[in-house]
């Protein structure tokens, strides 16, 4: 046989209309024509549907999934009321679901969630686990086992997250690098949620001390509440370039960004751009979001994330980035076609830079991490969202029925 798989009379983003054939060797996209009469072990028609890259989640706090049931509202209000003015309180009030972390029901809820990411083709999901004195390391565990429970299905990056600080939790630091011993694939950081400014660049600082020290990407939530003044997005990408970490850092949220003036995001988008840094905007779980639309235009490394699956923080979800796309089309006023297109690169290709992955884009050796779709455009995509026909990791099909 000539290819592992073979996906007949599909459509892509770039046919025009027309079909093609797809075929996949050695989990790779071998070939793309017209007509491909070969063999294969496994033969898909399309059926004209559309088939693309598959989708990749660049922010979700996989240890939280399905925990608002053991929480009241306090901290949902307190996040997303009076223009996200209560969003450290938010956090503090969320801390309390960890007083009963242990990694026994932690993992029930992981499977749950990553299960629901394989049949929405949510191939790729960088997962945060909180990693300070109140979580220990239950969360970490819950992720790692998880990831290799997956593996082949959807990968899990397990960034290792200290939730409540690290000046302000002493030890926090100690569980973030015995979690990198463990095996967590990235660092984590929340500099803002420190009291002063000079504690936040120690955070910083500290957290690429043990990125560079076991040579791990740096994934860190930067500035989420309505306060013009946090000036944590700036400190990290001076810090990237300084150190040399072009291309290896993302950051989630940046609200802030939607209130700075004018001068000054201009000063830092230019960072963002010379850094290589991708930021992660989930518009859907909160009122203010990064500036997505003028970031993307520039050229920064913008993407869509899940951020939060039933918790203190957002009481939906479902893994599902074709959701996420459909919600931010509406707060974001994305809705023209070619504004859709956008979104579509978002939650695929635009998103796997952002996380500094090679290869996940629909072409002549690329990856073979595809999904077949229940519409013939990305217009008809959004519009249902539903689960795709079909889901390939690695050219290997992991259809859920």
């Amino acid at each position: 046989m000539a290819y592992d798989v073979l996906i007949k009379n599909a459509q892509t983003r770039t046919s025009n209309g027309g079909t093609v054939d797809i075929g996949l060797q050695g989990g790779k996209v071998a070939k793309i024509a017209t007509k491909i009469n070969d063999g294969a072990n496994q033969v898909v028609d399309a059926g004209g549907s559309l088939v693309t890259e598959s989708f990749i989640n660049g922010h979700l706090h996989l240890c939280k999934v399905y925990t608002l049931a053991k929480m009241d509202d306090a901290a949902l209000g307190a996040y997303t009321g009076e223009s996200m003015g209560g969003a450290m309180t938010a956090i503090e009030l969320a801390a309390k679901v960890k007083e009963s972390y242990d990694e026994s029901w932690i993992i029930e809820n992981v499977r749950k969630a990553v299960t629901l990411a394989q049949k929405f083709g949510n191939t790729t999901i960088r997962a945060f686990a909180d990693t300070d004195t109140k979580a220990r390391l239950e969360g970490i565990k819950a992720l790692l086992k998880a990831r290799e429970e997956f593996k082949g299905k959807v990968d899990i990056q397990v960034v290792a997250f200290p939730q409540d600080g690290v000046v302000r939790d002493p030890g926090a630091e100690d569980y973030v690098e015995e979690a990198l011993k463990l095996g967590a694939d990235v660092v984590g950081g929340i500099p803002w949620i420190e009291y002063t400014d000079a504690d936040a660049q120690e955070h910083i600082d500290r957290m690429f001390k043990l990125a560079k020290k076991y040579d791990k990407d740096i994934s860190m939530l930067i500035d989420d509440a309505g306060d013009p003044t946090l000036k944590s997005l700036e400190m990290l990408a001076v810090t990237t370039l300084r150190e040399g970490w072009i291309g290896r850092v993302t950051a989630q949220h940046c609200r802030a960004m939607a209130l700075y003036p004018e001068p000054y995001y201009r000063k830092i988008e230019y960072l963002l751009k010379k850094g290589k840094i991708g930021v992660v905007s989930d518009p859907q779980t909160g009122p203010l979001y990064a500036r997505v639309k003028s970031m993307y235009k520039a050229g920064v490394r913008i993407a869509l994330g899940q951020d939060d699956i039933a918790d203190a923080y957002y009481p939906f979800g479902r893994n599902n980035m074709l959701e996420v796309a459909f919600l931010a089309a509406h707060l974001m006023w994305m809705t023209t076609r070619e504004e859709m297109e956008i979104l579509y690169d978002l939650i695929t290709t635009n998103a796997a830079e952002a996380l500094n992955m090679s290869g996940h884009k629909l072409e002549e050796g690329g990856t073979a991490d595809l999904v077949v779709l229940n519409a013939t455009n990305v217009w008809e995509a959004l519009w249902s969202h539903e689960a795709p026909k079909y889901v390939f990791k690695d050219g290997v099909d992991v259809t859920l029925k």
